[in-house]
């Protein structure tokens, strides 16, 4: 069924032209402008709050899952910060020191921001490990006021996890807001799990707890920092975007190109960049190839997330690939 509606939607793509794309999206951008600035600010005041709400919890309480749940908690509002002026950044753009823009700053404002998340893992591993090696301690008090505080927390993340969800795959901002969201749900669920186990049950849940809960950040954003990094080294585009660019390349102008020979999407920081060979008759004036071939370009770079666009003229397509992946210096 996930294949059909995939290729639906993939035929609705090829069906609207250019302009209409450009103009879906910038509607989609508007309607979600207000929806995304609430899950970013919402964000960072929560974040706030909860910060102080879970070291309140950490002191009552003296658990070491709590301790792990509150690093967290803490290092999010700064993390948060980062994201933010990574993103406006990306925003101001000076042509001469930054030719190609500066939307690479937010990815790379993402990775500071998942190696931020799992610095905090590590100091909570090496604490936890020590209060193991310890051993023989009793159990903690059981603290309501503290269980209750990190309950509010969870109840707040679990509210903001599922605004950010509908918005996650169109903007890069969001999508790490509700990683980190999602994150915290992880965090915030097993912490309170294992600081009750640990006063109730085994000295040795609390401190076991951490060291789970601190790996388990770690590995979780491990993946996003990987996500991340290849987006920065330049994954190829979906599947999908690369059908959509060799259909737009082949319907324009189908008098004078007369077949595609190379077609390459692939990412540069959080959008793309588009490389089209095209073929023309070798009788075709260079005026009218150049106007071929510029027209092209602004409509390629009209199609929503495309940063850039490059179209090489050909007249054959027997020859070998003009750029070497591979360099000697």
């Amino acid at each position: 069924m996930h294949f059909y509606t995939q290729q639906n939607t993939t035929i609705h793509l090829l069906l609207l032209s250019v302009d209409e794309q450009r103009n879906l999206a910038r509607v989609s951008a508007n309607t979600s402008a207000t929806r995304v600035r609430i899950a970013i600010y919402a964000s960072l005041i929560a974040n706030f709050v909860l910060s102080g709400l879970q070291l309140f919890a950490a002191i009552s309480s003296g658990s070491l899952s709590l301790f792990t749940t509150m690093a967290d908690a803490i290092f999010d509002p700064l993390s948060n910060i980062t994201l933010i002026l990574a993103h406006r950044g990306a925003l101001r753009v000076s042509p001469q020191r930054f030719p190609s823009g500066r939307a690479r700053l937010e990815t790379v404002g993402n990775i500071i921001f998942c190696f931020l998340m799992m610095a905090v893992g590590v100091v909570i591993v090496a604490f936890a490990i020590q209060d193991l090696s310890s051993g023989g301690e009793k159990t903690k008090k059981f603290e309501i006021p503290a269980v209750v505080a990190a309950a509010v927390s969870f109840a707040t993340k679990l509210a903001l996890f599922l605004y950010c969800w509908g918005l996650r795959n169109k903007y890069g901002q969001v999508r790490i807001l509700w990683q980190d969201h999602r994150n915290d749900l992880f965090i915030n669920g097993l912490g309170i799990l294992t600081s009750v186990g640990g006063a109730k049950l085994a000295w040795w849940i609390d401190p076991a707890g951490a060291v789970v809960l601190s790996l388990g950040i770690m590995v979780l954003w491990w993946r996003t920092v990987v996500t991340e990094f290849m987006l920065v080294v330049g994954v190829a585009a979906h599947v999908d975007m690369q059908r959509l660019v060799t259909y737009v390349a082949l319907r324009h102008e189908p008098e004078r190109i007369k077949g595609v020979d190379t077609v390459r999407v692939y990412y540069s920081g959080p959008r793309l960049i588009v490389e089209v060979d095209v073929v023309m008759e070798n009788t075709t004036q260079l005026e009218s190839a150049h106007d071929v071939a510029e027209s092209l370009q602004y409509k390629l770079e009209s199609l929503p997330d495309v940063e850039r666009a490059y179209v090489h003229v050909d007249y054959e397509t027997r020859h070998k690939p003009e750029h070497a992946y591979v360099k000697a210096l």
